[in-house]
């Protein structure tokens, strides 16, 4: 069986320049953190506020932490000393309390906007045209503790690879969208977050800039 460090190596060796890896380490315990830190990780992403906030003590303090799942309203508080980036803002009220959480600790926080892509009607995120629209009427740009930094999706949980292709073109039209628009003078705006363990390769194609890889690094779930 091969180590994390191994599974890390063999993973970003397959990177493409520019491309940065953000490694999912929800439901794994900190000792298995820390074998990819020692293995030079240092992107690492939880999709549960209580599992962020349990695991940052514990790790390194050059340790970025990207929130990648849904982020409960009451849960923002509790993440916001932690988190480098929040990529699964899926609202502009979302938006809006990030904006005064941040305020109130006199910090900046990066977040990406998630948008809703998938077949799946559990997946959350903003419609491509709730996206547009919202940009249009500059509700996407007037946070001064906020910078929003791209995009985030996840595809369809499916075998066909050409819905995936479909799906992540539609981000990043989507993505070129608003960087001519809302974002055309944002030096930010520059980050494409999607493609996971099974599909990333297909997310590459289409211009990302992070895949968030988790078990082809840890294995399979701990708990």
């Amino acid at each position: 069986m091969a180590s994390i460090q191994d599974n890390l190596k063999n993973v970003t060796a397959q990177l493409p320049q520019g491309v940065r890896l953000v490694a999912v380490s929800k439901f794994h315990p900190v000792e298995e953190l820390a074998a990819a830190y020692e293995a030079g990780q240092r992107l690492f992403g939880e999709n549960r506020a209580q599992e962020l906030v349990a695991k940052a003590p514990q790790m390194p303090s050059d340790v970025r932490w990207h929130f990648i799942g849904h982020l409960q309203k009451n849960k923002v508080r509790a993440i916001m000393p932690h988190v480098s980036v929040i990529e699964s803002v899926d609202s502009v009220e979302l938006l809006q309390l990030i904006e005064k959480e941040a305020a109130r600790i006199d910090r900046t926080v990066d977040v990406l906007l998630q948008l809703h892509v998938a077949q799946e009607e559990t997946k959350s995120g903003f419609s491509v045209e709730e996206l547009v629209q919202a940009g249009e009427q500059n509700l996407l740009t007037c946070y001064p503790h906020v910078r929003v930094c791209g995009l985030m999706a996840m595809a369809s949980l499916t075998d066909d690879m050409e819905q995936v292709a479909h799906e992540f073109d539609i981000v990043r039209r989507t993505y070129l969208t608003l960087k001519d628009g809302p974002f055309d003078e944002s030096e930010h705006f520059n980050e494409l977050s999607m493609g996971m363990s099974d599909d990333w390769q297909v997310a590459v194609k289409y211009g990302a800039t992070l895949v968030r890889i988790g078990t082809a690094i840890f294995g399979p779930r701990r708990y």
